[in-house]
Order: structure tokens, then sequence, then C-alpha cells
């Protein structure tokens, strides 16, 4: 089967927050007749990101009732380690539907090595039926301005030298050059939130990170032509070998080294919140503890709409989505991720505020 054949998927990749579900959104939104199923991989125990996606209508018929097949979830673990337990059975469901799908939008965890989920492509059931379009790797350009992922490796290398306990770079840092590694096409995000200067010192950052022919390209709030991210016809799978990050060997075997011991998620759930002091409290979580995300629903008082609040570093954006639904219990929900995080302390912080009940 030739390549224009096969179900073309397209591999949404970038860091806790980057604006990868935003894109999809997009994408999903101005679809234009394109059957895409759509596959979300989550670290924690709520599917905020599948939650969002259902509530712009993706998998859900024109009542707003969810149909099955449209929309899969693969939650608690991170796709690049259950590829085999998680990603193989559902990759199989979709290729027996091969005649409805037009197209697979693929998001991983902000967590996820993309590579070993290009690799599966090549398992041969798989290689028959589909093939990867483009990896494209969203990039928050003022996250990676402030430098939350691009360590200087003078600097490092110094500390290593000053503290034998520093035996490796962050791997905050690795994961990020990581996923640019896997790219062929790499989208630069919340722009609106960065100076001219900024841009160039990310672009630039990036560019030493990709080959000359991978395309830089700027989105706002997602907003991208879809001619520029579906239609690539990459065969990703086909040179990913050749594509060497932190996680391998010189002689092409991965490390063991990617462990996500190294990132913490607490789930936490109140009732209804007051907007601002939930927030004021959420900043103080994160001035307090190494929080690198914090993602969630939140139900206010007399607001028949659902909240969505976003947290990257001490950034936090809110907005409502969608009313709450008679069958659901209102509640607010919330993710943290990060390291080393003191789960009792983040509770005891929320329950002695003003803002709800654990």
């Amino acid at each position: 089967m030739s390549t224009s054949q096969k179900i073309p998927a397209t591999i949404v990749t970038g860091f806790l927050g980057s604006g990868k579900t935003t894109l999809l959104r997009h994408i999903l939104s101005n679809a234009n007749g394109r059957r895409i199923a759509v596959i979300v991989n989550e670290f924690g125990e709520l599917g905020i990101d599948g939650e969002i996606l259902r509530g712009c209508g993706i998998g859900c018929d024109d009542d707003g009732v969810e149909q099955a097949g449209q929309l899969y979830e693969l939650a608690n673990g991170c796709m690049c380690c259950t590829v085999q337990e998680e990603f193989y059975p559902v990759m199989r469901k979709l290729i027996e539907r091969r005649g409805d799908i037009d197209h697979i939008l693929i998001e991983t965890s902000g967590l996820a090595l993309p590579k070993p989920l290009v690799q599966a492509f090549n398992w041969p059931e798989i290689k028959n039926a589909c093939t990867v379009d483009a990896v494209i790797t969203v990039v928050d350009v003022p996250a990676a301005a402030a430098g939350q992922f691009a360590a200087n490796p003078a600097a490092v290398d110094l500390q290593r030298k000053q503290d034998p306990n520093l035996d490796h770079e962050s791997p905050l840092h690795e994961l990020f050059e990581d996923q640019l590694i896997s790219a062929d096409l790499v989208v630069l995000s919340k722009l609106d939130q960065a100076s001219a200067a900024d841009r160039a010192a990310v672009e630039a950052l990036v560019r030493e990170d990709i080959p000359p022919a991978v395309k830089i390209v700027a989105a706002d709030h997602g907003r991208i032509d879809l001619d520029v991210v579906l239609g690539l016809s990459s065969a990703s799978e086909e040179s990913i070998e050749s594509r060497k990050g932190h996680h391998e060997h010189e002689a092409g075997h991965v490390h063991d080294e990617h462990d996500h011991d190294d990132f913490d998620s607490v789930v936490v759930q109140l009732g209804e919140v007051d907007r601002e002091a939930l927030l004021a409290q959420l900043a103080d979580v994160v001035a307090q503890q190494t929080v690198y995300r914090i993602k969630g629903f939140v139900a206010l008082p007399g607001k028949p709409m659902r909240l969505v609040v976003h947290g990257v570093g001490k950034r936090f954006d809110s907005y409502f989505d969608r009313p709450w639904r008679a069958d659901e219990k209102r509640g607010t929900h919330l993710v943290f991720i990060g390291h080393d995080l003191d789960e009792a302390a983040i509770r005891a912080q929320l329950a002695a505020s003003p803002v709800g009940a654990l």
C-alpha cells in the first residue's frame, strides 16, 4: 500500500501548557468535512484535555451526546512508556474503521517523548494502514524565553563540577530538546505574551535542535491555516531512527532514564469556589512548590457555565467552555503537575482557604 493510501496521523507534542489542546481545538473546529479521530494522552487522573475537546463538540453528535469511536483518551500514563499496552489497541480499532476516517490526531502528554510513538508506526499492522503525516511540536514562547526548559550547558557543567550530586542536565531541558528533535514542524504559541526579542531568542534556541528543512511557524491562540499543519506527508516513521536525542546512546539504544518519577501529579477536588480567591491560592502554591502545570474545571457560585483554568508557571488563564450538565455534579477538579510535590501541603492550603471544601 502506498503512503497516499494510508491513514495520515498527526502527532502533536510539546511541553506542559504549551498550547497543544488549543491547536487541536482549532483543527477540529475547522475540519471542513474531514473525518478526524482523536487520541488524547493525559498525565494525571483527570481527563482534562479530553473534556475540553468535548466542550467544543468533538466526539459528540448534534445534540451534544457523546459518540463512541471518535475521541479516545489514554489516561494515567505517558504514551511513550505505554505504547504497547495503551496505544496499540486503540490503533487497531481505528484501522478496523479505516473507511470512516480521513485523519488521526494524536495529542501526547506534555511529559511524553514522541520518538517511541513514531517508531510504533513501523509495527507491521500499523505500518500497512497508517503513516505519520507529521510530528508537530508546540513551543510556549514566553515560557521558553524565561529559561523554563533551556538550561545553559556551560552553567550546568560548572554546577556539576561544584556539586557531585548534579550528574545530569535538567530533565525538562532534555525533554524539550527530544520533542524538538522529533519535529517535522514547530509551532510557536502565546506570542501575544512575548516581545519580538523573546520570539527571536526562542527561534534561535529551537533552530539549534532542528534540521534546516523543518519550518518554524507561529499560531495565534492555536489559529493557523490547516494546510500548514495537515497534509505534510512527512512519513516520519521512515526517518525517525536517524534523529538522536538525549535519551539514546550513540549506538541508538534508548536510555532507561526517562522516568516519570521526575514528575508528580496531584488531583484536588473542591466544591464551588470564588474565582479570585482560588487563583490567589493557586499562585501561593506555585510560589511555594515546583509546579509546572495546573489545569482543571471550576464551579463558580451562581454561574451556570463551567470555568476552565490553565496555569503554566506563574501565568494563569481561565475561560468558560460550556454549561454544567444536569446529569453531572457541579464541583471544582484540579490537576497539579510538578516535581517533588508535597500533596498534603497542597490539600491543606486549599482546605484552609475560603475557596471550598475538599
